[in-house]
């Protein structure tokens, strides 16, 4: 039990799963972007510092996958994020009024679910592109989308330019940053720490407004 705990503390130490995994890094990467918008269990997941991480450590990606030039690896990570909106368009379309009703859980919060529909009602399809880049939102967006039956040609298309516009240019800018300041390894934690605030406080300050509109109503 404490070996499973403690896999689930390191997950969150991006720089952990690059050195613990080496070989099958990538994968363990592409299985959490996958999950991050495919599972809306999957809001908890390191999705922007792991493609940041991903970039610094871009040149052994590529050595342990065939030699393959990084823009491929790029391609790789925007192709699965394609496929886990699209399977969080599924769940949404399949369990969308269900999940109106479902009692919250130490997975599932419900207010998040709402959070994600009052972004979208705002933003429309375009939301799909929007929330790449905010956690929470970036995994029930897709759900959302596919409980309010958007057209799913158009839900494709805003789809496709989202995980394109959010994966290429972290793992970029992490790739050349490290080759601009190789000591960056050396400082990872407090990065990944600025990037984790950065893209979660826009979302904690959505929460406390929609929580004070409810005490006031």
């Amino acid at each position: 039990m404490s070996d499973i705990w403690d896999f689930f503390q390191h997950l969150f130490n991006p720089r952990w799963i690059f050195f613990y995994f080496g070989n099958t890094a990538l994968f363990i990467l592409l299985a959490i972007v996958f999950a991050e918008t495919g599972f809306f269990i999957g809001f908890f997941l390191p999705g922007d510092s792991l493609l940041f991480t991903a970039g610094i450590f871009g040149e052994d990606l590529c050595k342990n996958f065939y030699n393959v030039p990084f823009f491929v690896i790029i391609l790789i990570v925007s192709i699965v994020a394609i496929l886990g909106n699209m399977q969080g368009y599924w769940i949404g379309y399949k369990s969308g009024n269900l999940l109106y009703k479902k009692k919250d859980t130490l997975l599932f919060k419900k207010k998040h679910f709402i959070i994600a529909k009052l972004f979208y009602n705002k933003y429309k399809t375009t939301a799909l592109i929007m929330s790449r880049f905010l956690p929470i939102l970036r995994t029930f967006s897709p759900i959302v989308a596919g409980a309010i039956r958007v057209d799913f040609k158009k839900f494709m298309i805003y789809n496709i330019i989202g995980a394109i516009s959010w994966a290429s240019p972290i793992m970029l800018a992490g790739h050349y940053l490290d080759k601009s300041f190789p000591e960056l390894k050396n400082h990872l934690e407090w990065i990944i720490f600025m990037i984790v605030l950065m893209t979660t406080f826009p979302v904690f300050l959505k929460l406390r407004i929609i929580k004070k509109k409810k005490v006031l109503i």
